[in-house]
C-alpha cells in the first residue's frame, strides 16, 4: 500500500458510513457553530473571512514616526448589517492566530462613511465600499509586492489600516480605514466562542474518526492496520483555499 491508495481506501471506508448509525452526526450542520460567533450579533452577517498579509507598525504618538513593521498574516472579517445591497452598517474586524487577544474593530454607517468620502475624496458610494475593501483586501494576498496594507497602531488604542499600492516609481495611498482595539469584554467573548468552537469541532472529528474505524475494523481488519501505521499527516490533504467570502 502507498500513500495515494491508503488515502483512497480511507475516503471510500469513510463515505460507507451508515446514515442510520449516527443520525445526529450526519446531520451536524457546521452553521449552528457560526450561529454562536459574537461577531454575529445585532443582525450581522459574514460575507468575507480570509488572512491577508499585514504589515504591523506601532506609532507613539499621532505626530510622531512609526516603528520597522513586522509582515503577519492578519484574519480579516467583514460584516454587514441589513441588506447586502443597501447595509446600514459595515464592520471589519481583525484577529490574529498569534494572538488571541489581538482584535480591532472598524464599524461605519451611511453618515461616517460621508465624512470619509469627503475627506479622502473618495469617488465609490456607500452601498460599493464592502466591494472595495475587498478588492484591495484581495490584491494584498495576490500581489503583496505591489499592494501593501499597512496597520497603524497607536498607544491609545486607536489604529489606522492604509492601503497603499507600489507604482514602482512612488507609493500611492489609495484609502484609510480607522480602527478602535475591542474592549476587554469583547475581546474574551471572541476568546471564548474559537475556544468553544473549536472543542465542538474537533469533538465532532474524533466522532467521526472513531465511527469510520469501526466501519473499517468490520470490513477490513487489515486496512486498519495499515491506516493506523501510516503518520496522520499522509493522509490528510490540504486544503484548496483558505478562508471563504461571498464576493470576490
Amino acid at each position: 500500500w502507498n500513500d495515494r491508495s491508503l488515502l483512497s481506501a480511507w475516503r471510500s471506508a469513510s463515505s460507507m458510513a451508515d446514515p442510520s448509525l449516527t443520525p445526529d452526526l450526519q446531520a451536524f450542520d457546521m452553521s449552528a457553530i457560526e450561529e454562536m460567533d459574537p461577531s454575529c450579533q445585532d443582525g450581522f452577517s459574514t460575507i468575507y473571512d480570509r488572512e491577508v498579509p499585514f504589515e504591523l507598525r506601532v506609532q507613539q504618538s499621532s505626530d510622531g514616526p512609526s516603528q520597522v513593521g513586522t509582515l503577519e498574516a492578519i484574519k480579516v472579517k467583514m460584516l454587514l448589517q441589513g441588506d447586502d445591497a443597501r447595509p446600514s452598517s459595515i464592520r471589519v474586524e481583525l484577529s490574529s492566530e498569534a494572538d488571541l487577544f489581538y482584535h480591532y474593530a472598524h464599524l461605519i454607517d451611511e453618515a461616517g462613511f460621508q465624512v470619509v468620502q469627503e475627506q479622502q475624496k473618495l469617488m465609490v458610494e456607500f452601498a460599493d465600499y464592502p466591494n472595495v475593501l475587498i478588492r484591495m483586501l484581495n490584491n494584498c494576498i495576490r500581489e503583496p509586492h505591489n499592494h501593501l496594507a499597512v496597520f497603524v497602531m497607536q498607544q491609545d488604542g486607536s489604529a489606522r489600516l492604509d492601503f497603499i499600492q507600489n507604482m514602482e516609481y512612488k507609493f500611492v495611498e489609495l484609502m484609510s480605514c480607522q480602527f478602535t482595539r475591542s474592549s476587554e469584554e469583547a475581546v474574551q467573548h471572541h476568546i471564548t466562542y474559537r475556544y468553544n468552537s473549536l472543542k465542538t469541532r474537533l469533538a465532532l472529528m474524533q466522532a467521526r474518526l472513531s465511527e469510520v474505524q469501526n466501519i473499517i475494523k468490520l470490513k477490513n481488519p487489515s486496512l486498519l492496520l495499515q491506516l493506523q501505521r501510516q503518520p496522520a499527516a499522509n493522509l490528510v490533504s490540504p486544503p484548496a483555499t483558505q478562508g471563504r467570502s461571498r464576493r470576490s
